[in-house]
């Protein structure tokens, strides 16, 4: 089921036309075996698109996750360096976190900018939604890239030691295509700014500076 705030399923991309899709999923209504304030661990019984019975296990998300690509006149990015828990490792990553869904992605954009990197920005657009690791859990992500920025204090979260820097553009895409920067979602918002750059989407100026 496609929900998001486009109208276009995978199923409608003009390649899919004419294809035979298989069944959805079919299951009961789960059960949570684990829940705190940022997720919850669902167990189902399901029935896969082949008909084999199988039992699935779903991580649901409290929060909406967003992130933000800041783009200087310059053509240099700020980035996040922390940090993280889960695989026990340090990685640079744009600006990013989660949002409450009653929350306008957008407002909790300005607001984890303004956090981490203490910056404001002027102009604002969302570049991407994406679907987080979507054969586990159903985390989703709403990326911006934000322009006419100004500087402030960082109000960093009391878990978070966090090192900022301020670097080239391409340097930035330099790292992601060598495997350096990982983050999904700096990634995939990193190579969505290189494709407006290249594609005349961004202001004339703006994208020399970028990819000079």
């Amino acid at each position: 089921q496609c929900d998001w705030s486009s109208d276009v399923c995978s199923s409608d991309l003009a390649w899919a036309e004419g294809q035979d899709l298989p069944p959805p999923w079919r299951s009961d209504e789960g059960r949570v075996e684990l829940e705190n304030p940022w997720l919850a661990l669902h167990a189902y019984e399901a029935v896969a698109p082949t008909g084999k019975a199988a039992r699935y296990h779903v991580v649901r998300m409290k929060k909406l996750a967003v992130g933000v690509l800041p783009l200087h006149g310059d053509g240099t990015v700020t980035v996040v360096g922390q940090q993280r828990f889960p695989l026990r490792n340090f990685t640079w990553e744009l600006p990013e976190g989660g949002v409450p869904f009653d929350e306008a992605p957008l407002e909790g954009a300005k607001r984890e900018l303004r956090e981490e990197t203490g910056l404001a920005a002027a102009e604002w657009r969302q570049v991407l939604e994406l679907e987080l690791s979507n054969s586990v859990t159903d985390e989703r992500a709403v990326c911006f890239v934000a322009t006419g920025l100004a500087e402030g204090a960082c109000e960093p979260d009391d878990t978070e030691d966090l090192r900022i820097a301020r670097v080239p553009f391409r340097a930035l895409v330099a790292e992601v295509i060598a495997g350096r920067v990982t983050d999904a979602i700096t990634v995939a918002t990193t190579l969505r700014a290189y494709h407006m750059a290249k594609e005349g989407e961004l202001p004339d100026e703006l994208a020399r500076a970028m990819l000079g």
